[in-house]
């Protein structure tokens, strides 16, 4: 009998295996089949959709296996800036694309640099003489950032716009840490560098709050400014200033107090918008009242696909800068390292742009990127940086090989300082009636102690280690950026700029987006035609995550919040979200980080649910 069942098991785990190898096989022939078919395209005339239903991202990450196929994503979708850009561009140009509609009911943001870049996209369709329609329930700052560059702004009538402007709180843990006696042992350098200040504090410093006020007064300036360029008749300072008077002066009626004040154009439910599109793009006969033809984001650039590479490298790093190797939307350091060394292997590019949207993380992390790019430097290549949504402290570090540096005036950048954390337990040890004890051979022995405090040669060694980081991080800056050094750290400490002052204090050459810097590299590298195109220096996913991206991309995503007050409802839960995120970051990152974790706070982006509560648990 026990043969007998052995000989059983072992027939149902080969069936198992059958089954699976069946599965695999017939989504494998069905991807296939479906990527085989011939590239939609619009019959007639209509309406490219512009359905931004998630965030922008500059890389996004590749979608989780179980999250797909259950159905149940825990993250915010998020669609790749370039390629929103691309398709508007194209369809200023397209003739049978007769209007572009932005759906932005559920429009969550993406960092203020690249917001703009889709705007500036927004303006060459209605440039080349193209109406652009902005629709949604309601607008906070990311979405009518965007939606001010239409030539016509929809609002529901039952909507509002909410201007609040760069500002949030941050949670402090000082308070928590005592109660439960944990000590958090802090090695830092820099007078601002106020990622550390939430396990020493209980409310923010005043060199911190300082410094996160001028940053965010320059950011909300920045994005008025933009705004009043593109739609003069906007009174965005006014109606920003006092919210309230606007809102009593219309009798109370949110909506009819953002029409008044010049923010949108047109008050109407989704129906009333789809019937103006409709006499613009024609009516879709598949579709009820308020149908319009129209092609979505994704067929359309399905159907265009990407010119030839070019010999403009562009490299990109992306996200939280992390050692090893990590996937896209996570700066791995060795990851990208190789991507880089292996496309200069192949000969196949003479000038190279880096483009950069990190907050930092690991020094060592950095250092193999930076090390990367030094090796295209010394075969020669021209190396140009384009700064995204933020490149600070970690995202500065692999900026310093450059011979030009392009940035934003939005752009997020400096932060250059260094710190580490090591929590410590002999408080609540001693709260539960816990005591340890031991031996030791050295000084070093058992450190750091996590049950007894760390010692002070231990301290010493760390925090001369963190001063020996920042020290190498400011001749880096300075070698770069031909600086005397006591100037670069009279402007480091930590410190975080907005790309305007940036360019002021020498931290950026110029501005400009990743076309100036594309077209800055290849006139550095005597590229012209079509050699002077970029070439996307990256990793092409595996067949199975090729897959999985291709139902993502066919499954239309929640709708998540749409009025303006539904937006302004889900931040607490964002920021709870990402306030145990980052904590989680600093208490299991590396020893020695360079990461901006405030800069993390004014560039929405992904918010996992599921790792943020998984932080929560030791």
């Amino acid at each position: 009998m026990t043969v007998a069942r052995g000989l059983w098991k072992v027939l149902v785990g080969v069936k198992d295996a059958l089954v699976l190898l069946v599965l695999l096989l017939f989504f494998g022939l069905l991807f296939a089949g479906l990527s085989a078919r011939p590239n939609p395209r619009i019959t007639g005339s209509g309406a490219l959709l512009v359905r931004l239903n998630g965030t922008l991202a500059e890389q996004p990450a590749e979608p989780d296996t179980l999250s797909v196929l259950s159905g149940n994503n825990a993250t915010t979708r998020e669609y790749r800036l370039r390629d929103v850009v691309r398709a508007l561009r194209l369809a200023a140009t397209d003739a049978q694309v007769k209007v572009v509609v932005l759906d932005l009911d559920s429009f969550a943001g993406g960092g203020q640099a690249a917001i703009a870049t889709v705007g500036d996209a927004v303006d060459a369709v209605r440039r080349a003489g193209k109406p652009v329609l902005a629709y949604a329930t309601g607008y906070a700052d990311d979405g009518y950032q965007l939606a001010a560059h239409a030539s016509e702004v929809w609002l529901d009538p039952l909507g509002a716009v909410l201007v609040a402007g760069p500002g949030r709180p941050h949670l402090y843990y000082k308070g928590l840490l005592d109660k439960l006696g944990v000590t958090a042992r802090i090695y830092r350098v820099g007078t601002f560098k106020s990622a550390v200040e939430p396990f020493t504090r209980s409310d923010q410093s005043p060199e911190a709050r300082a410094a996160d006020q001028a940053l965010a007064d320059s950011l909300f300036e920045t994005w008025k400014e933009e705004v009043v360029r593109v739609r003069p008749k906007a009174q965005v300072a006014a109606y920003a200033a006092d919210p309230a008077g606007a809102l009593a002066a219309a009798g109370g009626d949110q909506a009819l107090a953002a029409q008044r004040a010049g923010l949108v154009d047109r008050l109407g439910d989704r129906m009333a918008f789809g019937r103006a599109v409709e006499k613009i793009a024609g009516r879709d006969v598949n579709d009820g009242p308020g149908g319009y033809s129209a092609v979505a984001l994704a067929p359309y650039l399905a159907a265009h696909p990407e010119p030839a590479a070019g010999r403009v490298g562009v490299l990109t790093v992306a996200g939280d800068i992390v050692d090893g190797q990590a996937g896209p939307g996570t700066a791995g350091g060795e990851t990208i390292a190789r991507l880089l060394t292996r496309e200069l292997a192949k000969d196949r590019i003479r000038a190279l742009v880096v483009r950069v949207d990190s907050p930092g993380g690991s020094v060592s992390g950095g250092e193999s990127i930076r090390s990367a790019i030094l090796a295209a430097k010394a075969k020669g290549l021209p190396v140009v940086v384009s700064m995204g949504s933020v490149a600070a402290s970690g995202g500065y570090w692999v900026s310093t090989p450059a011979s030009a540096i392009f940035a934003e005036p939005s752009t997020i950048t400096g932060s250059i300082g260094v710190f580490a954390v090591i929590p410590t337990f002999a408080g609540t040890l001693a709260k539960a009636g816990l005591a340890a004890d031991g031996v030791a051979t050295t000084p070093l022995s058992g450190q750091p102690d996590v049950y007894r405090g760390t010692s002070p040669v231990f301290d010493r060694l760390i925090q001369t280690g963190v001063e020996g980081v920042y020290a190498r991080f400011v001749r880096l800056v300075a070698d770069a950026r031909r600086l005397p050094p006591a100037r670069v750290d009279a402007i480091a400490q930590g410190r975080v700029w907005a790309g305007g002052t940036a360019r002021q204090i020498g931290l950026v050459d110029r501005f400009g987006g990743l076309d100036a810097a594309i077209a800055y590299a290849a006139e550095l590298g005597h590229l012209k035609g079509a050699d002077a195109a970029p070439r996307w220096i990256e990793r092409e996913p595996t067949g199975w995550k090729a897959l999985l991206g291709f139902l993502t991309q066919r499954r239309e995503p929640d709708a998540g919040a749409t009025d303006a007050w539904a937006q302004v409802a889900g931040r607490p839960r964002d920021l709870a979200l990402r306030a145990v995120a980052d904590a989680a970051r600093l208490a299991n990152g590396p020893a020695m980080q360079v990461r901006c974790l405030e800069c993390a706070a004014l560039v929405p982006g992904r918010v996992d649910t599921a790792a943020a509560l998984r932080a929560l648990i030791p």
